[in-house]
């Protein structure tokens, strides 16, 4: 697995972080806080649910939740909120509100731009997402002119080749092996919101480009390979790809 560069580079006045890079090939892109504007509506949801056993939802556990699947999601909330109800049940209740409110996200600034930008210059791209398939489906069928763009999808909630879900490396492995070329991890790019997502590229021997959320502090941050306030930041040429 090679090994993801030095991250003792330190953060540039300029609000972009760069560690030294290497030209790629083939981008993945993660979906939920990347390119949708969905975290804010997971997070609602799951303190609607907490509140309802009067618990609070507590900064730390949401950052152990971002991004992961939504069984682990239920997993997590359950046993780190301490509420009185099974996963199962958990999960009965997070796909109501999600059948709700997930087909109401927005894209975020520069998503649209890339993902068009890379797939007009033939750049293999490909998705690759935490939620389930019929999750998928809803929360892009506002968005279709972007989300068919992709080569193919990968969702990991649903996937059984996806054993284990982020940190764990599987869906990046998974989706770079669906490209028809077949590329090395080292010639792949992951687009990336959630630590547990940057750790996750970085076990697959991946280089990794995080659009944080803004509270996200910096110690977990550290391990991506730059670090961006927004898509609309990004010059793809800093990875030899083509520029805008």
């Amino acid at each position: 697995m090679s090994q993801i560069v030095s991250t003792s580079a330190k953060l540039l006045s300029s609000s972009v972080r760069k560690m030294g890079v290497r030209k790629v090939t083939h981008v993945i892109f993660d979906m939920d806080g990347l390119l949708l504007d969905t975290e804010p509506i997971y997070e609602g949801m799951v303190r609607q649910i907490a509140a309802i056993y009067g618990k609070p939802y507590p900064y730390d556990v949401r950052m152990r939740i971002m991004g992961t699947t939504e069984q682990l999601t239920a997993k997590i909330a359950v046993t780190e909120l301490n509420l009185p109800i099974s996963v199962e049940q958990f999960l009965d209740k997070f796909t109501e509100l999600s059948l709700v409110n997930l087909g109401k996200a927005d894209l975020h600034p520069g998503a649209a731009r890339l993902v068009t930008h890379l797939k007009n210059h033939n750049i293999p791209i490909c998705l690759a997402t935490s939620s389930g398939e019929d999750m998928v489906k809803i929360k892009t069928a506002r968005h279709m002119d972007v989300f068919t763009q992709f080569h193919h999808k990968v969702c990991g909630s649903t996937d059984p080749e996806v054993k284990f879900g982020k940190p764990a490396p599987d869906i990046f492995l998974v989706a770079a092996s669906r490209f028809g070329d077949k590329p090395q991890p080292e010639d792949c790019l992951v687009f990336e919101d959630a630590p547990n997502g940057v750790k996750a590229a970085r076990a697959a021997g991946m280089q990794v480009v995080m659009v944080p959320d803004s509270r996200v502090p910096q110690e977990m941050r550290e391990g991506a390979t730059q670090v961006l306030n927004s898509l609309e930041e990004f010059k793809p040429e800093d990875f030899g790809l083509p520029a805008f």
